[in-house]
Order: C-alpha cells, then structure tokens, then sequence
C-alpha cells in the first residue's frame, strides 16, 4: 500500500503584505469611481474645460455710456498761408525757415526788371499828360480872356451906336442931318446891338469848349494816374510780406530762382492758433457732426475741443476733420505733432453695460457665456450701443451678472463649460 503526501505538507501562515493588497486595490477602484462620479456631477453637462487664467471676465453694472470713436490725428496751424510771387523775375529769400517773423516783415523779394521799366514809362507818360492838361488849362484862359475882350469891344461899340441913335434923334427933330444920316445911325445901332448879342453867344461856347475840353484831359490824367498806381502797386508787392505773425515753415522754391507770376514761395506758421486734424474711419462718417465735443490727448495732458470742418471727400478711407481747442499754459505744440483723440459722438443715461472684450467679434454680439460657479453657460444677448471701452446690453444679463468677455473660440459652441 502506498502512503500519501500529507505527511510532507507543513502549515504556513500568511504575510502582513497578502493581508492588505486586496483592501488596497479595491479601496483604489473605488477612489476611481467616486471621482467619476463627483466629476460628472460637478460638471453637469460640461463637455469641456479651460483654465480660468486664459479667459477674462467683466461684471454687468449699470452706469452711463459715452458713445465714443478713437482716432489719431496730429497738429497743424489753423492759420498757414503759402505766400506766392506775383510776377515774374529773380527771388530773394530773405527769412529761412524756423525764423521768426511779425506781420509786416519782407520775408522776400522778386525782382523784376520788366515791371519796374514799365512803371517808369507810365509815370513818365502821366507826367506828360500833366503838363498837357496845365497847357490846356493857361490856353482856356487865354481864349476865355480873347473871347471876353471882343464882348467888351462889342459892347463900347453898341453903347456907341446907340448914343449916336439919340443925338441922330435930337437932330432929326431939329432938321440939322438928313434922313439917310437919320436911318444910318439907327442901322449903326441895329448892327451893334445884333454884334455884341452875338459876341454874348460866343464867349459862351467857348466857355463850355473850354470845360469840356479841361474835362477830357482830365480824365485822361486820371485814368493814367490809375494806371501808374496798379503798376505801383505790383512793384511793392514784389517785396513780399508775411502775412501773419509767426515763423516761416519751408521754402517752396530754391534761393536765386527764376521764378513765374503765381508761384508759391514759401510758407508762415501762425503759432497763435492751432488745430487738430484727425482722421476718422468713413464708417463713422455719417455720425460726425459739427461742433460735437472732442477729447484730444498729448501724453498725460488731456484737453476738450469741438469739430470746426469735416471733409466732404473720403481719402484710403477715412474721413479728415478739423478740432479748435483753446491752448492752455504748459502746452508746447509743433506743426504735425502727433496725438490721440475721442470724438463723443452720443452719452447714454443709466444703460446696463459690460466692458467690451473680443466676446463681441467671437460671439457675433448676440451669444455670450455668463459664469455660474465654476461653469460658463452660453446665453442669447443683444448688444446696444459701443464705445471704445464699453458695451450697452439690452437683452440678455442684469446688473451683477458675471461674463466671460475675452474670445470664446476655444468654447467650440460648447452649452456649459467648465472653468478649472
């Protein structure tokens, strides 16, 4: 008979380590499965999660909004006239560009030699036509004095005709001449009295050609005596003046040049106004509006102006427009000093308003994810009006509600997304 192996089997007690390994494993599936389920429940309907510090987010307050655009513009003189040449010649600058000038001041001259020639023909025909006219004046006279001489003869004559009709009257009557002496003497008077009415008529018309004639030459005188003025006139103006106080901004022509009537010269710089022209997008060109309040910006120093001009035309786009502001002490202003601006184009009363974030572009202004906890839940909005800096809200939040403004992209549409 063969015996079996109890007799080789020996008893082993079990290890420290066998007693604890199952407890473990189980006790780890079951720490698995509770955070499965404390995330699902957690997460709700989440189907994913951003990090809190990509995102950015904005509390809904209410407030009042200022509809504003944001521009850039630079400085320019309200007042920059171009001084041009008025004939042509050789010019002269007198004044380089930077120097300071007062109203007035010959900045530079042309000269031309042609011009000066011929107001110096002119003046010499006027003063020929002066001495024409004092001729004129010394022959009037003395044909008014021949004139007046043969009245007065005519009239010794007539005085002398008709005394010698009266004693031709007293003898007559006396029977001392004949009747032809008689008839003789009153056709003596006749012929007298018809002379002298006669020498009246004449001194009276060459009076009034006399007049006419002192008159014509007049004129004459007078018109070329404009003449010499308006030449006059043009000579000065060779020397050219500025216009306005200031300083000369650029030379629009070289030194010594030889120049045509009309050509511009060069520029002064009216540094007792300045303006600023800005340039605004052509989408807010319908809104612009003159005399609306504009918040220009150098640096730290902020000052308020109005819109003075608006341009009629759009140029790549944009539209020009001109701000007058009032200069305040401390502002060291340069031609085409750069700058920026706020045109305040609307200020809205107690209007429910978030800061504008890229929410608006990523959203297209009518989704938003509002934050609940640690979840973000896309709602349906409608946005009123924007400025640079915030966003009126009309539907779809109240005052506290907080958003997520920065781009939701990332969301992929998502309902609910969890924020870790």
């Amino acid at each position: 008979m063969i015996k079996d192996t109890s007799g080789q089997d020996t008893v082993v007690a079990p290890s420290k380590v066998a007693q604890f390994k199952q407890p473990v494993i189980w006790g780890g599936i079951a720490f698995v499965l509770f955070a499965f389920v404390w995330t699902t429940f957690s997460s709700g309907r989440a189907s994913a999660s951003i990090p809190r510090s990509e995102l950015r987010f904005a509390t809904l307050t209410q407030g009042d909004l200022v509809r504003d655009i944001a521009t850039a513009g630079k400085i320019v003189a309200a007042n920059a006239p171009v001084l041009y040449s008025t004939d042509k010649g050789t010019v002269t600058l007198l004044a380089k560009p930077g120097d300071q000038v007062q109203q007035g001041d010959v900045v530079a001259k042309v000269d031309s030699p042609s011009l000066v020639n011929n107001l110096k023909q002119q003046q010499a025909l006027l003063e020929g036509m002066k001495s024409n006219l004092e001729q004129a004046r010394l022959d009037a006279r003395r044909d008014q004095i021949k004139a007046e001489q043969t009245l007065d003869m005519a009239r010794v004559d007539l005085d002398a005709a008709d005394r010698e009709s009266r004693r031709g009257d007293q003898l007559i009557e006396n029977s001392l001449i004949s009747k032809i002496d008689f008839e003789k003497s009153k056709d003596d008077l006749k012929k007298a009295k018809l002379l002298f009415a006669h020498a009246e008529q004449e001194v009276s018309l060459i009076k009034d050609t006399l007049s006419f004639e002192l008159k014509n030459r007049a004129a004459e005188v007078s018109r070329q005596q404009l003449v010499v003025n308006e030449l006059e006139r043009q000579v000065a103006a060779l020397a050219i003046k500025a216009p306005v106080s200031g300083i000369i901004g650029n030379w629009l022509t070289e030194q010594k040049a030889r120049i045509d009537a009309s050509t511009p010269v060069l520029t002064v710089v009216d540094l007792s106004a300045f303006e600023a022209e800005l340039a605004v997008p052509e989408s807010y060109a319908d809104e612009l509006g003159i005399g609306m309040d504009v918040e220009l910006s150098f640096g730290a120093l902020k000052v308020m102006g109005q819109l003075s001009s608006i341009s009629p035309e759009v140029r790549n786009r944009e539209v020009t427009a001109r701000v007058r502001f009032d200069q305040v002490d401390g502002m060291k202003l340069r031609q085409n000093q750069r700058l920026s601006a706020r045109v305040l184009l609307e200020n809205r009363k107690d209007v429910l308003m978030v800061k504008r974030g890229a929410f608006v572009a990523s959203g297209g202004g009518r989704e938003v994810y509002a934050v609940q906890g640690e979840v973000a839940v896309k709602h349906e909005i409608v946005l009123g009006a924007r400025s640079t800096s915030h966003v009126e809200v009309i539907d779809g939040g109240k005052p506290g509600d907080v958003w997520v403004i920065s781009s939701t992209q990332d969301f992929e549409d998502a309902e609910e997304v969890l924020i870790r």
